[in-house]
């Protein structure tokens, strides 16, 4: 990781996998470079959700996996959790409270999920969407809401989300040097196309991104899925 020159850090669906041919590209493409690519998937999906995507789709191994929208970290290639991560994000998290106050709303459905570090709802509308939010302030419950999909809520621990997990990486591994490229398609990747890295938008993205301001280190790619983050990587980064 300190010898790290290059890092892409992806969404998975509908931007790292979503168009095989595409993928195929890319993988040949940076195959053909005379660097190496770091590479760090960052999930929505839970762990073990996204290992079974992996297998599924042949992914290759990434070095660094953030999943749960930026609640856990894993190194590779054992995975072992980051607890460093996991301790920090940890205080003031009361995910109890947060189920107990979106119980009471009307329009608000509890996903289940085999984890306890983030809180995931479907919103029917977005008026229950915003009475779970002002919920949430009036009974001063620390948190970070992220809504995405046009239904999906995830509620996570307030200094957490896919945006500070990639700050808390690029500390850690003392990633400051590196030219990187963060790629995204929804609502829950704004927080890190927003960082100031070199960043993408698919060309398939969800219309809550495709409708964000103009940002000059924000590339809108008009390719789907990996192919826009081969556009991007060739603009920001040309050989």
């Amino acid at each position: 990781m300190n010898a790290t020159t290059h890092l892409l850090a992806t969404d998975l669906d509908g931007t790292f996998v979503g168009d095989s041919a595409e993928l195929r590209n890319l993988l040949e493409f940076y195959s053909k470079q005379l660097y190496n690519v770091t590479l760090v998937y960052v999930t929505g999906r839970h762990f073990q959700s996204a290992l079974s995507l992996m297998e599924e789709e042949g992914l290759p191994a990434p070095d660094l996996l953030v999943t749960d929208v930026g609640t856990e970290i894993r190194k590779g290639p054992e995975f072992v959790m980051d607890e460093d991560w996991h301790a920090k994000i940890d205080e003031g998290w009361m995910p109890d409270q947060i189920d107990a106050i979106a119980a009471q709303i009307e329009g608000i459905e509890k996903q289940l999920l085999p984890v306890t570090n983030r809180c995931s709802f479907f919103a029917r509308s977005e008026e229950a969407l915003l009475n779970l939010e002002n919920h949430l302030k009036k009974n001063e419950i620390p948190h970070k809401l992220i809504y995405s999909g046009g239904r999906d809520v995830d509620i996570l621990p307030a200094h957490s989300g896919k945006g500070q997990a990639l700050l808390y990486l690029k500390e850690k591994y003392q990633l400051h040097a590196a030219k990187w490229l963060v790629a995204g398609d929804s609502g829950n990747d704004l927080e890190m196309l927003t960082l100031g890295l070199p960043s993408v938008i698919v060309g398939n993205a969800q219309p809550e991104l495709k409708e964000c301001p103009e940002h000059p280190n924000i590339f809108r790619a008009t390719k789907p899925c990996a192919g826009g983050i081969q556009e991007a990587w060739q603009y920001f980064h040309p050989s």
